[in-house]
């Protein structure tokens, strides 16, 4: 390791699942590590964090919220790697924000944390974690169907979607429009500055926080005949043509793959495997028999899009879980917080 052991690295968004989970790696393998999160007198967010194994010595919290990115610039001096994780907060229809003010928020928060880094003249690389939902190959008439999904499809932003709910629908562009945004640092003239992003599936798995994410309920959305969530199965199914999703475990070591390797820019799609809903229910159906899937949340029975994501694998990065692994420790997770029962 050397050099790369004392390396400074920031995590805007250190709270959230994929983010406390990032840090929690970054800490074991030594780094020091620098994460925002919107609120410092959170003590459980703030309490969860400084319990992380190193997080007395190697640790240092900053506040920043996504609706004043000034705040980002402090947190970013003197880091070498910035993982931009952190999200425009939306928690469906209670949300104050409307959807207009949640895509500017992210565009404008990607634009000034590029720029802090190009300020700050010791940050190589900007990693920002994006969404396979910007990459769809819908076109107005319905899919544009290649064989797959891959790095050159963008979710027009004018798509016309029967499915998902308003706040899933504005996150999809804010995703999309944010990505193009930390990608076009890459065309800067001087260079300094390397921009890696890397949309990613649905992430499943166990999690650090004392609720289950939202990605992980949508996991385990059919096993519960939970509707809301199970929208948000229906719009991916509809963007993408199946179900692209990834482990905890596996999202975060690609951040760091992509991170320690010398040099990398451009865009890498994350995911492990790709079932539709259909594939997804039928092995609920076959591994958690006493769970009555009712035919609603069977999805329908079609081939689906495959989800290319070998550009990274080609480059050295290897998924240590599939499917099974992915469904199965989402499943673990619901049970243990509560959200999975049997009536």
């Amino acid at each position: 390791m050397g050099k790369q052991a004392i390396s400074k690295v920031c995590v805007t968004g250190g709270a959230g699942y994929l983010g406390s989970w990032l840090v929690k790696k970054l800490l074991e393998k030594g780094y020091t590590v620098h994460a925002t999160l919107r609120n410092l007198e959170d003590k459980e967010k703030v309490g969860l964090l400084k319990s992380l194994p190193g997080a007395d010595t190697k640790l240092v919290l900053f506040k920043a919220d996504m609706y004043n990115p000034n705040e980002f610039k402090q947190a970013i001096q003197g880091c070498e790697f910035v993982f931009h994780v952190a999200t425009p907060q939306q928690t469906g229809s209670d949300s104050t924000q409307s959807s207009q003010e949640i895509v500017e928020a992210a565009i404008s928060a990607v634009r000034s944390i590029a720029e802090f880094c190009i300020q700050s003249q010791s940050v190589k690389r900007l990693i920002y974690t994006a969404s396979v939902m910007a990459s769809s190959p819908l076109t107005k008439d319905g899919f544009n169907i290649q064989s797959c999904v891959n790095e050159s499809y963008w979710t027009p932003i004018n798509v016309t979607l029967t499915h998902g709910l308003e706040f899933m629908r504005a996150y999809t562009i804010s995703k999309t429009l944010a990505e193009k945004e930390a990608l076009s640092y890459n065309d800067n003239p001087d260079g300094k500055l390397e921009v890696v992003t890397l949309p990613c599936g649905l992430v499943g798995g166990e999690t650090l926080l004392s609720f289950v994410p939202l990605s992980v309920e949508v996991m385990f959305s059919q096993l519960i005949g939970k509707l809301p969530t199970f929208k948000g199965l229906e719009l991916l199914e509809e963007l993408l043509g199946s179900i692209p999703i990834l482990h905890i475990e596996d999202v975060c070591d690609a951040h760091i793959f992509c991170m320690e390797k010398p040099s990398i820019r451009g865009r890498f799609i994350c995911a492990a495997a790709n079932p539709t809903i259909r594939e997804i229910a039928t092995y609920f159906r076959q591994n958690y028999p006493q769970f009555q899937i009712t035919e609603e949340f069977m999805g329908e029975e079609k081939k689906g899009i495959a989800c290319d994501s070998s550009k990274l694998v080609k480059m050295g990065f290897e998924y240590k879980h599939d499917m099974k692994k992915i469904l199965d420790d989402s499943v673990i997770c619901g049970r243990r917080l509560g959200a999975i029962f049997l009536n």
